[in-house]
């Protein structure tokens, strides 16, 4: 383990010889790399070289190695540590951070840089902040983000910096193809969806922050929108949960588009796509004990996936739910258990499970309300 970085608690499922879920790894992720200055650096969680991430095996893909910004195929999952500049740093003195110039590629071919810190890789992130807070850089102007935030970067011109707070920010990578070289500009002309101003959020639940960035112009990284995400569902039988949709990729490699959410609803991604949702789960003694089959099915028909309910009434959750895909899930406020076939896991704010394929269902049972963040890969 190395030093000088928070430890980030991993929890990966597998399945038994009977195709039952199960933890395989629980721990401190493996792969931490601190940079030069105390606190700074990242940590991987897990990294995939196909269009999909496996769902089985007993191999650790949290060890891969890879080239930043990782597999032209695939993509790589990480947290950034971004530790506070010191009270003394000038960052126009600081001979760690290049000037500003050109801009150049990397060996890589898929990331370039122009100084500054200012780059754009061929990626579709999910960046996803966990604690602190840090700001997002674009050449049209500068965002505040905070604990809850994300970010959906479409390969946009961007850097980041952290002048007043520490931060913990993951990065789920997706692998794009810019059609017009480096440029890497948006296709198409999907318009922008918008939250409905009437829609009200059930108590205790608070509005999902979207950021979408993008290139319109070569060179030129621009903020397409920032606000609730608009698109959220309920569950009438549950009252407090709340699952809203970020973005959704329907393709490998990721679209460079505008918007996503036009897509049909569903829990699953598209084949070789992948969604990203924020979900807010209230306290089980809310609606335990009131909820059975029809209550069960009619939840996830609602959400586009009627398939996914693996409800019975001898399981160990009436929410389980199993589908094929690699799903990371990060807690961002409040705690909660992991419930699979074979065993239950508690996790708390600053967590992250990944599952594979898993058979599972998440229980509160605490008083507060407790927020995960869950990008969805199809998986193989």
């Amino acid at each position: 383990m190395a030093t000088g970085l928070i430890p980030i608690r991993r929890v990966v499922t597998g399945n038994d010889e009977r195709g039952r879920s199960r933890v395989v790894w629980d721990g401190p992720a493996p792969n931490s790399y601190p940079g030069p200055i105390e606190g700074r650096g990242h940590t991987d969680l897990w990294v995939w070289y196909d269009k999909v991430p496996l769902l089985s095996g007993e191999r650790d893909d949290g060890t891969l190695p890879y080239d930043f910004p990782g597999p032209a195929l695939g993509g790589h999952l990480r947290i950034i540590h971004a530790a506070k500049y010191p009270d003394n740093l000038d960052p126009a003195k600081n001979p760690a951070i290049e000037p500003m110039h050109e801009p150049t590629a990397a060996p890589s071919r898929r990331r370039w840089d122009r100084g500054r810190g200012m780059h754009k890789t061929e990626t579709v992130d999910y960046g996803i902040v966990l604690s602190g807070e840090r700001e997002l850089v674009l050449d049209d102007g500068t965002l505040l983000m905070k604990a809850g935030d994300i970010v959906c970067q479409i390969g946009a011109w961007h850097q980041w910096a952290s002048p007043r707070e520490e931060c913990l920010m993951a990065f789920d990578m997706i692998g794009t193809c810019f059609v017009d070289g480096p440029s890497g500009l948006a296709q198409g002309n999907d318009k922008v969806i918008h939250p409905d101003p009437n829609l009200k959020l059930p108590d205790g639940v608070k509005p999902a922050r979207r950021i979408v960035t993008i290139d319109t112009e070569d060179g030129k990284g621009s903020l397409v929108s920032d606000g609730p995400a608009p698109d959220v569902r309920f569950d009438p039988a549950r009252p407090g949960f709340a699952s809203a949709r970020l973005w959704v990729t329907d393709s490998y490699p990721a679209g460079m588009v505008f918007e996503s959410l036009q897509s049909p609803h569903t829990i699953e991604p598209p084949a070789e796509g992948t969604v990203c949702r924020v979900v807010t789960f209230p306290p089980d003694d809310v609606w335990k004990g009131k909820v059975g089959s029809a209550e069960v099915q009619a939840f996830f028909s609602a959400m586009g996936s009627p398939g996914a309910s693996t409800y019975s009434p001898s399981a160990p959750h009436p929410y389980m739910q199993k589908t094929r895909t690699a799903d990371f899930c990060f807690v961002l406020e409040g705690e909660i258990t992991l419930v699979l076939d074979t065993e239950e896991v508690n996790l708390a704010r600053g967590d992250v499970a990944i599952l594979r394929g898993a058979n599972h269902a998440w229980s509160n049972r605490t008083g507060n309300p407790a927020v995960l963040s869950i990008s969805s890969h199809d998986g193989a």
